[in-house]
């Protein structure tokens, strides 16, 4: 395919194509701190007392760090998904979006359905193993045990918005996200609020969510089918080269993830260790991280998609315009992240703690999160780039090289310099990841285009 052939194919990638992808995902992301907090302030006014309340609230933050571990763990779903979809649908190969849509959900809803069944047993384990007094746990353990019913549909669901992230319909996804996030609030207040049904309620909220947006999800999908591709011949989907693929890209995905989680483990960990104001503090600062994250994901989310399908087009071009626009925006984004940071930053801290100390304690350490974006930044966009690419062992590699390191800055520095340290450490993992993956990074555009493509 000559590169003419294939520019024409996928078509001029210019900063609106981008905004029209980005965007979507960052209203998205953002949405999740509404949902957080309405949740919070439901469960802290459960009961007749500050004690009740106090259990309540720590039930929630019990279940919903259950969930985040699980669904945090379980997220090459979606990514997979973005991956796979975008190149074939570069390459314009609409029976191979197909293929790809259906392997996936039918993964997705096996995997839910096996957490359902073993529901019983991971669910008080894994509320135990997370601590908390005997009534909080029984709180996380009725939450959880209910919300826990939706698996499937919330594993699915992360097919769906790869699906349509892969296929440039991100204005879509927010619509399925912002369904889910609303139909999450309403119905909290309804089973909670009116029919009384207590922390069970805020989890029977959050599962029927999730089976709203699937509902809504394959609605959309039924409406974009392809009426004119031919029958969908199960044995082909279920092939193996097709299943090594995808157990491939997921595995590593799921490998580089759960480097990524222990690091955060490790950090929450250590900091523990230097005490319950240096613990509450870092908690609070790694809300600025939290943020960040959701900005800084839509460019990345968006590279994914568009260098999926560039690479799909064998679109030299292309991919290296997708590769420089959504790095542009995204080094933007950063600097304005820092910039707020450094100037609103004493006083989000005051808005989100009244105690003295921790105040105290946030603010000291405040400029390694001010610093953070403009090293974090790298990494986001290398990481889209590569699942975009489906070049997810060297993503992979480059995550267990960087938390190698981590491990050992992190006890090295913290022992020189405290909390200190360990927000240096912190900066130094995702400095690592980007230079592994920045030396990873030709092999891309080697492997991608053929020999003697015009660039």
């Amino acid at each position: 395919m000559d590169s003419t052939a294939s520019h024409s194919s996928f078509g001029f990638v210019g900063h609106r194509r981008l905004l029209a992808m980005a965007v979507p995902i960052v209203l998205a992301n953002l949405t999740q701190p509404v949902l957080s907090t309405v949740d919070i302030g439901i469960a802290g006014h459960l009961g007749s007392g500050a004690a009740q309340s106090g259990v309540s609230l720590g039930g929630v933050a019990l279940g919903a760090l259950f969930f985040n571990v699980i669904f945090w763990g379980l997220g090459f779903f979606r990514m997979s998904t973005t991956a796979l979809v975008a190149q074939a649908h570069g390459a314009g190969d609409p029976a191979a979006m197909r293929g790809h849509l259906w392997r996936a959900l039918g993964l997705a809803m096996l995997a839910g359905l096996v957490l359902v069944a073993l529901k019983a047993l991971i669910v008080p384990v894994a509320i135990d193993l997370l601590g908390g007094g005997i009534e909080v746990r029984q709180a996380g353990i009725a939450y959880s045990a209910v919300r826990l019913w939706s698996a499937p549909f919330a594993l699915a669901n992360y097919v769906i918005l790869g699906f349509l992230l892969g296929s440039e319909r991100a204005t879509l996804a927010l619509v399925v996200q912002a369904l889910i996030n609303l139909v999450n609030i309403g119905g909290a207040f309804l089973l909670v609020r009116t029919l009384d049904l207590g922390i069970a309620g805020l989890g029977a909220a959050t599962a029927t969510a999730d089976v709203a947006g699937f509902a809504v999800g394959m609605a959309i999908l039924w409406k974009l089918r392809r009426p004119d591709l031919p029958p969908l011949e199960w044995r082909r989907l279920w092939s193996g080269p097709a299943i090594r693929q995808l157990g491939a890209v997921n595995g590593d995905i799921f490998l580089r993830t759960l480097c990524l989680v222990a690091c955060f483990i490790w950090f929450t960990h250590a900091g523990a260790a230097l005490g319950d104001v240096t613990l509450a503090a870092n908690a609070l600062l790694l809300n600025f991280q939290t943020i960040t994250s959701y900005l800084l994901d839509g460019f990345a989310q968006a590279a994914e998609s568009l260098v999926g399908g560039a690479i799909g087009a064998r679109d030299r071009r292309a991919y290296r315009r997708v590769v420089r626009i959504s790095t542009l925006w995204a080094m933007g984004t950063a600097l304005l992240i820092g910039l707020v940071y450094l100037a609103a930053g004493p006083a989000l801290i005051d808005f989100l703690t009244d105690s003295p100390a921790t105040r105290a304690a946030a603010n000291l350490y405040l400029p390694w999160v001010t610093a953070l974006p403009f090293v974090s930044v790298w990494a986001f966009q290398l990481d889209g780039i590569f699942i975009g690419a489906t070049r997810t062992r060297d993503l992979r590699n480059g995550m267990a090289v960087a938390v190698i390191c981590y491990l050992a800055m992190a006890n090295g520095f913290v022992l020189l310099w405290g909390n200190g340290g360990l927000w240096g450490a912190f900066i130094g993992l995702m400095a690592v990841r980007t230079l592994v993956l920045g030396a990873f990074y030709p092999r891309i555009e080697l492997d991608s285009f053929p020999v003697g493509e015009a660039a």
